[in-house]
């Protein structure tokens, strides 16, 4: 099935992406008189649409470039975009802001329909300043300079050159100086751009904490508090949340780290000891390729619901995967929505791991909520906080696991598989926290040094337990391990977000298995909202709580503690 564009009814089908044709259509818009209240809806479709033309150009500018990061052409075509259209459209687009909210027929719209979406513009309104733009695409190409650093990254393990991602896998090796000579030797090579990263950050955190100061707030934090739109809650609720993983999550991990000790009959677990497996038994290998992956993935999602792996059918149809790691390709995954298309695209760094089939039905969850939002009215409406957008991937983490019997057809392999999954889900909370609580000190320590950055960054991660392992002389390593968080460089406070989303996930995963087919419906009717509801909405559309309170991340560590022990049975 090829995939058709949502038709156009106000653009050119051949508009090309440049400041010559695009001038005239945002001039339209601007001087288009509004005498009615379907004058006033019809202009929002019709902005809607251009919107979601210029965001589907900039998705593939910024897909290829990620793809070939050492193609100067690609990231030339991306720079374009961030360095000639965006600091165009910038204040053209807050003069269409302002348009819509003086319009006398504002009040008439569908105020359920439209409240997320004019408190959204409103908050745009209140933060926009003249002065931001050439920072923002400042900061826009500087960003990018982190994948280009990472992506370059390679060692050389018994005699063979291997991307970061594809090294990672030998830390599963059950032969210990296998595991240390990888770890030591993907360590060495990320500090060998320690302090490229910590001047282009330091570069980073100047810049933001002007836009900032431009905005009026005391600092980037509470910037982005408001610019992400975190209505739901405050950095005090994010301290409380750090505040509840120390005390009910991380004595946990301490405990099943000192387990994995004794397992391992080590007198102490050194960092590269936390993935090998702790029976003995050789690492999973849930596929072969790229292909395999993408097949048996879809598989999976088909025996959970027709629909759903319908979905993955259409992308690969499409060409709408780039799943395996090369050098040259930058790090992480993500799922790229295509507006227009109404699909998106996943990018991931797969190296034949069981990571990876985890990575590709997190991203499938958000590939999910890309189609179940396609035919929302507005562009806008689909724009999900990533609260409720991580909840739709995080979700697909655990409801899938009971056809992971599709990458794993020995029952003991499918056994370890859950368990891995469910021990990664209670270790997401205390590194979110840690990520977390870090970028609120840096953020209100705008000045601060280097130095200053290691010793906070140091002492945070050993207050949630520095991933339970004995450090004694890796020292340089652990000061700096902050750098490998693309987040941190690339997207600021898009953390906390995975911690709520988790929860949420494990929540949705115990209706799931008390009424699996009301606990699916509930989350592809939540998904379905995109954006036209508050996120609490959304989570109780889900069947589920918004709260990262104390008590009830209490009550859903035991959950999945009691999962655990069923497993071992």
């Amino acid at each position: 099935m090829k995939i058709q564009k949502t038709p156009r009814t106000y653009l050119p089908q051949n508009l090309n992406i440049d400041w010559e044709s695009l001038a005239p259509i945002f001039d339209e818009l601007k001087q288009r008189p509004l005498s009615s209240l379907a004058q006033l809806e019809q202009w929002l479709k019709d902005k809607s649409e251009l919107e979601a033309a210029l965001e589907e150009d900039f998705a593939w500018r910024y897909i290829k470039m990620t793809c070939d990061t050492a193609n100067e052409d690609l990231v030339k075509s991306f720079q374009y975009f961030a360095t000639e259209i965006e600091p165009k459209i910038a204040p053209i687009a807050n003069e269409l802001n302002k348009k819509l909210v003086e319009s006398e027929f504002i009040e008439q719209l569908d105020q359920e329909k439209y409240f997320i979406y004019i408190r959204s513009v409103k908050q745009a309104l209140a933060l926009f300043r003249e002065e931001n733009i050439p920072l923002q695409t400042e900061l826009q190409v500087e960003q990018q300079k982190y994948q280009a650093i990472t992506g370059a990254m390679s060692v050389e393990l018994q005699g063979k050159e291997y991307t970061l991602e594809q090294a990672a896998n030998f830390l599963k090796n059950l032969d210990r100086p296998v595991r240390e000579e990888a770890w030591k030797s993907i360590s060495v090579r990320r500090l060998q751009d320690k302090d490229v990263l910590n001047q282009l950050f330091n570069k980073l955190v100047k810049l933001r904490h002007q836009v900032a100061k431009n905005a009026d707030f005391d600092n980037f934090r509470d910037y982005m508090f408001a610019s992400l739109g975190r209505f739901d809650y405050t950095p005090q609720d994010c301290f409380d949340f750090h505040k509840a993983v120390e005390q009910e999550v991380v004595p946990v991990l301490a405990q099943q780290a000192e387990e994995r000790r004794k397992k391992l009959e080590l007198d102490s677990l050194k960092p590269w000891d936390t993935e090998v497996d702790a029976s003995g038994k050789a690492p999973l290998v849930p596929f072969n390729g790229g292909e395999e992956l993408i097949e048996k993935s879809t598989r999976c999602f088909n025996r959970l619901d027709a629909f759903l792996g319908s979905r993955l059918e259409i992308m690969k149809a499409n060409g709408l995967f780039d799943v395996e790691s090369r050098k040259g390709k930058a790090p992480g995954g993500y799922n790229y929505p295509l507006a227009e298309s109404g699909a998106p695209f996943i990018f991931m760094n797969s190296a034949n791991s069981f990571r990876d089939l985890t990575t590709m039905v997190h991203e499938g969850g958000h590939a999910v909520h890309t189609f179940l939002t396609a035919n929302l009215e507005l562009n806008d409406f689909k724009h999900c906080p990533s609260e409720v957008a991580e909840l739709a991937s995080m979700s697909m983490e655990l409801i899938s696991m009971d056809y992971w019997d599709e990458f794993f057809d020995n029952a003991e392999d499918l056994k370890r598989a859950k368990q891995y999954q469910l021990k990664d889900v209670l270790k997401t909370l205390p590194w979110v926290a840690v990520v977390d609580a870090f970028q609120h000190w840096i953020y209100t320590h705008p000045a601060h040094s280097v130095e200053e950055r290691t010793q906070a960054w140091t002492a945070i991660f050993k207050r949630f337990g520095a991933n339970f392992v004995d450090w004694d002389g890796q020292q340089e390593a652990l000061e700096n391990l902050w750098q490998k968080q693309l987040h941190i460089f690339e997207v600021p406070f898009y953390y906390i977000e995975y911690a709520i989303a988790q929860l949420g996930a494990i929540a949705v995963w115990k209706n799931y298995k008390e009424n699996p087919e009301k606990a699916l419906a509930n989350y592809i009717a939540a998904l379905k909202l995109g954006y036209t509801k508050s996120i609490k909405e959304i989570y109780k559309t889900a069947g589920i709580e918004f709260n990262f309170s104390s008590a009830y991340i209490k009550d859903l560590v035991l959950f999945v503690q009691n999962e655990l022990k069923k497993l071992e049975n």
